[in-house]
């Protein structure tokens, strides 16, 4: 195999840590929010809609927002519809669009499972990086994600 089929030993140390960190802490967060009976996706769709409460939220712009499909916003917003946790209706200024928005259970479950998130985020990242390392982190993850952000092009 050629060397440009392979990596340099550094950038191949590099993505086993990033590769790990993609597959374990994801997966530490969706046990932890198991327990408050929510998905990982669901939480994140939870947050998109508290962080963001000043406007009304298209499926389509939450999709976008969220960084999920908009097929598989549509599940997850399904679930959570039928868990009483958000509500979804035609957009009154074009019914070609459905708004989607948080009920009061929502905001509750989220205000529940968030403190056992972030807690779990600043166990196993913040809290594990100096505040340097966590800017350079920000800034590292941040040019890779414009990179792979097909809005970009």
């Amino acid at each position: 195999m050629g060397a440009d089929h392979e990596l340099a030993p550094a950038q191949a140390e590099t993505w086993e840590s990033l590769l790990a960190v993609l597959l374990w802490l994801p997966a530490t967060l969706e046990t932890r929010l198991k327990r408050q009976g929510l998905s990982h996706a669901e939480f994140l769709i939870l947050w998109c809609l508290t962080q963001h409460q000043d406007r009304p939220h298209t499926m389509s712009s939450l999709a976008e927002l969220s960084r999920v499909t908009p097929s598989h916003l549509s599940r997850i917003a399904a679930r959570l519809e039928k868990q009483g946790l958000l509500v979804r209706e035609p957009d009154p200024a074009d019914a070609r669009y459905t708004i989607a928005s948080l009920t009061a259970a929502g905001s509750r479950k989220y205000a529940e499972a968030a403190p056992g998130y972030y807690a779990t985020l600043r166990e196993h990242l913040f809290g594990r990086l100096t505040d340097e390392q966590a800017r350079q982190l920000g800034g590292i993850t941040g040019q890779i994600a414009r990179s792979l952000d097909p809005r970009a092009s």
